[in-house]
């Protein structure tokens, strides 16, 4: 008899892995909640389809996507036992599956999420870079100011960064992160994870940013060190003598605390050195 879900009669919602590359990579767990399931809602219907086909299943699908998740209540309504599925990998991470729970949420209904493929985690684990504290970025914004801040916090992070790049954004996206956090900053790119064609490349930012200056195929998953205690130290501005610098400039108190906050000083410290610059 298949695990819980066969028993369950109550309205639920599934969040179900899928491999990201290798099909050898689903789940008992996840073949027995998608055949149990009264449909399958995911990004695209003619992919999972093909999933589904391989499994042997046949369900009912809805499409759900960053288009159409407007209609996650509706479709809730509709399918009381709803699995979900990302085009690869755990849904919910840089992907609408956060908001199916949010709807599910509202409408008091259960959400399991079964444990499974994903990018990230292994991508990590093979870079060869520190595990023990990392944070995932997903997507980058694409441009403007957004994009500048992210990487800036990226750069001044003393933990692992993950990230993940399209293939066609890989080589900007590599050359901008050197000239936020140095061109010496060891890092890795892997792509087609689980694929015949696997591969992961670690060098510095700079050496990997010409090593894919050409576009390559697959899904990228970019991680990145963290900030050394050195570059910290040398990276670190005299924050005494920039408001000294300001207050001659005939800066305001208000803006030489305001500049000091933005460069990375504590609010009580930046205004403590307003004051003392200003004789104030």
């Amino acid at each position: 008899m298949p695990p819980e879900v066969g028993a369950a009669q109550d309205a639920r919602v599934w969040l179900v892995p899928t491999p990201v590359g290798n099909l050898g990579d689903i789940t008992l767990r996840a073949v027995e909640v998608l055949r149990g399931a009264d449909a399958v809602a995911c990004e695209d219907t003619r992919r999972t389809g093909a999933l589904l086909t391989h499994l042997g299943l046949r369900r009912p699908l809805v499409r759900l996507d960053a288009h159409t998740m407007h209609r996650a209540e509706q479709v809730l309504e509709q399918h009381p036992r709803l699995a979900y599925v990302s085009d690869a990998g755990t849904p919910g991470i840089s992907d609408p599956g956060a908001e199916l729970v949010r709807a599910a949420v509202k409408l008091d209904i259960p959400v399991e999420v079964l444990p499974g493929a994903t990018a990230f985690v292994p991508a990590l684990v093979l870079s060869g870079l520190p595990t023990a504290r990392f944070t995932f970025e997903g997507f980058l914004p694409r441009s403007g100011r957004e994009r500048k801040e992210r990487l800036h916090a990226l750069a001044t992070r003393a933990e692992t960064t993950v990230l993940y790049e399209s293939p066609h954004r890989l080589a900007d996206t590599l050359n901008d992160l050197a000239q936020a956090c140095g061109a010496g900053r060891q890092a890795s790119v892997t792509r087609e994870l689980s694929k015949k064609f696997e591969e992961t490349r670690r060098a510095t930012l700079t050496e990997l940013a010409a090593s894919f200056a050409t576009e390559v195929r697959g899904e990228i998953v970019v991680v990145v060190s963290g900030r050394s205690e050195e570059e910290a130290a040398a990276d670190t501005p005299d924050f005494a003598a920039l408001a000294q610098e300001w207050a001659r400039d005939g800066q305001s108190v208000r803006d030489i605390r305001d500049q000091l906050i933005q460069h990375g000083l504590r609010k009580n410290d930046a205004y403590a050195l307003a004051l003392k610059a200003t004789g104030e």
